[in-house]
């Protein structure tokens, strides 16, 4: 059984996809988080993410990079943005990611082309969103837990920024599946956002 969470950057797809992991006994996978090391990656290799060729030469970063908490920051989700467009960078993770999927009982993986590239035969596909300025809200609270120096309206323009260059690229853009149902939690907690989620799937796996 493979679960596909898709979303924007803030979305909550994160926190949705653990608890539906959580609830359904499956492994999970951020593939997110795989971008956001080959970003950082590159800027540790004094890189440009916007270089094709420099992006992908990051590609190949050790996997103890993945428990890196700066990961988790507002500059690698940004750079995660910039290096995810390059066609080479998103295929030299392609069967890292399929692997996952595919592994036997089913995953629960989240991104942004699970359910259109890397798992289109998921028994139950999610596309979750949430409008620019609740999102903002949501990451501006959690960056002010971890004590980051940032502003409301940085917040807000980064994510505008970002979803914009994952809407527009042509590699794997950011659309929800056919077949994908719909979550807009711009005015749901996160644990009613979770029990939605399990319902909506719920509406697939009983189909």
């Amino acid at each position: 059984m493979i679960i596909a969470v898709d979303g924007p950057t803030a979305s909550g797809k994160g926190t949705i996809a653990r608890a539906l992991a959580a609830h359904y006994g499956l492994p999970h996978l951020d593939t997110g988080l795989l971008y956001r090391a080959v970003g950082r990656q590159c800027q540790l290799d004094h890189g440009n993410p916007d270089d094709p060729a420099e992006a992908l030469a990051s590609a190949n970063f050790p996997d103890s990079l993945l428990a890196d908490p700066i990961l988790r920051t507002e500059e690698s989700g940004g750079l995660a943005s910039r290096v995810s467009v390059h066609p080479g960078v998103r295929q030299a993770l392609y069967d890292r990611q399929r692997l996952f999927a595919t592994r036997p009982g089913g995953a629960v993986l989240d991104g942004r082309d699970i359910g259109t590239v890397i798992a289109p035969e998921a028994a139950a596909k999610l596309f979750v969103t949430a409008s620019v300025k609740a999102r903002a809200a949501r990451r501006f609270l959690e960056m002010q837990g971890r004590g980051l120096p940032v502003t409301l309206d940085e917040i807000e323009a980064d994510l505008a920024a970002r979803d914009l260059r994952d809407r527009t690229r042509t590699e794997a853009p950011l659309v929800p599946a056919a077949d994908a149902l719909l979550l807009d939690n711009s005015d749901l907690s996160a644990e009613a956002s979770i029990a939605a989620a399990i319902r909506l799937v719920e509406s697939r796996l009983t189909r």
